[in-house]
């Protein structure tokens, strides 16, 4: 059998990887340099965090105001989607997003290209989140060191860098890595890759078929090293993971979308509440009508709108 040509694992259309290890990448990405916006002045610059493993940022900054006090920023550490498979901080849609959102919140935002399977399964892109997330808090960069205010730390992430989002910020409850005046003060999840093996709810197998790749996808990222779809990495609420009320933050915001992945993301914010959180640390956006992507895809949308609105509200809001 000719290796070269015999598929071992398919996701159409996100990735194909053939028996012989090649892989193909099927989901596009059209990488941007870092720039200064034209729509919104903000700059950017690409920085490595990591030399030994090649990790880098997108680090962006808002341009100052007119005659503005010269005010610390809050510092957004975000993940991009893609499957754990795809994706960059390079991309278009993430970039012009993150533009958009350190207008808006007036932020500084940290961008992670972290590594990507099958040639690095999870958990290599929890540790770069984790390291992004250390390297920002110490303020490494000049831009973060001058601007940014280390005690309003955030992490964002959408799809299954919203995974990897809720999975860093966990580490940080548990860690004393962290500088002693750092806080993270909120997580948001955009669309929060989660599964079960459990029984399904309502509306989870609207598309069986994408439903069976997405629990495919996860052993696969993990390269097997994973006790299946209750693992807590991709369960946070499932039996024996460890407490959400161990997060390591202030605030949650959980978006959802209408698709495969919205009941899971639901029960995540249940689970928050269920663990002991207060409703008013919790906040839920349900975009109700709308499918995953659709705020990159869409972003003068109506809905996509409102979804920037209450995300530039949560990193602004109770301190």
């Amino acid at each position: 059998m000719d290796t070269e040509s015999e598929i071992a694992f398919e996701f159409v259309p996100v990735i194909r990887q053939y028996k012989s290890g090649r892989v193909e990448r099927l989901l596009p990405v059209n990488p941007v340099p870092p720039s200064i916006d034209a729509a919104t002045g903000v700059a950017s610059k690409d920085v490595t965090v990591d030399p030994a493993t090649g990790l880098w940022a997108r680090v962006y900054l808002p341009a100052r105001p007119a005659g503005s006090a010269d005010d610390k920023l809050a510092i957004v550490v975000y993940l991009h989607g893609g499957c754990f498979v795809a994706g960059s901080a390079a991309d278009a849609p993430e970039h012009d997003f993150l533009n958009r959102l350190c207008a808006r919140a007036r932020a500084i935002a940290v961008s992670v290209e972290y590594r990507l399977a099958p040639e690095h399964p999870v958990p290599a892109c929890y540790d770069d989140g984790w390291s992004a997330l250390r390297w920002a808090a110490e303020g490494a960069d000049p831009w973060l060191r001058d601007r940014g205010d280390r005690e309003r730390l955030f992490v964002v992430g959408y799809s299954t860098g919203g995974n990897v989002a809720h999975n860093v910020t966990l580490r940080a409850a548990s860690s004393d890595s962290l500088p002693r005046d750092a806080r993270v003060r909120g997580l948001a999840l955009l669309h929060p890759y989660f599964l079960s093996a459990g029984e399904k709810a309502d509306g989870e197998t609207k598309q069986a078929w994408l439903r069976a790749k997405l629990e495919e996808l996860w052993p696969f990222v993990c390269g097997g090293r994973t006790t299946g779809l209750d693992d807590p990495r991709v369960n946070p609420v499932a039996d024996g993971a460890p407490s959400l009320q161990r997060l390591g933050c202030g605030r949650v915001l959980v978006c959802l979308a209408e698709e495969e992945l919205r009941p899971r993301g639901k029960a995540y914010h249940e689970g928050l509440l269920a663990s002991g959180w207060a409703e008013e640390d919790v906040e839920l956006l349900d975009s109700v009508g709308e499918d995953h992507e659709f705020f990159l895809r869409e972003p003068r949308s109506a809905k996509a709108l409102a979804l920037m609105d209450r995300l530039v509200a949560f990193l602004g809001g109770k301190q």
